[in-house]
């Protein structure tokens, strides 16, 4: 039997909801960070860097290191390791710095 983090607390968790990621629903549960329903989607980049355009997702996953800066709601530069995700939200990888295509 596959256990998870889950069955160990006897967690309980609120109905899964869904947000979008570049255009491609996934679930999410209650409490997770918008860097913990795209890792748990299996995504683990969402930014690319601003001069060289190599990507980025989550590395100290505390707010300290800005690697994780996602677009959420139309949002650039926001912290995917710090952020909830909430219902509906639209979260797309941000490129460069997140503004108008300038880099």
């Amino acid at each position: 039997m596959r256990r998870t983090p889950l069955d160990l607390v006897r967690a309980e968790p609120g109905p899964a909801y869904t947000v979008t990621f570049d255009g491609r629903e996934i679930p999410v549960l209650p409490g997770q960070t918008a860097a913990a329903a795209l890792w748990s989607a299996g995504i683990t980049s969402w930014r690319t860097t601003r001069r060289t355009g190599e990507p980025r997702g989550v590395f100290c996953g505390i707010g300290v290191c800005f690697d994780c800066l996602v677009t959420i709601n139309g949002r650039p530069n926001q912290r995917a390791c710090l952020v909830p995700a909430e219902p509906g939200d639209v979260i797309t990888t941000q490129e460069g710095t997140g503004h108008d295509g300038r880099n």
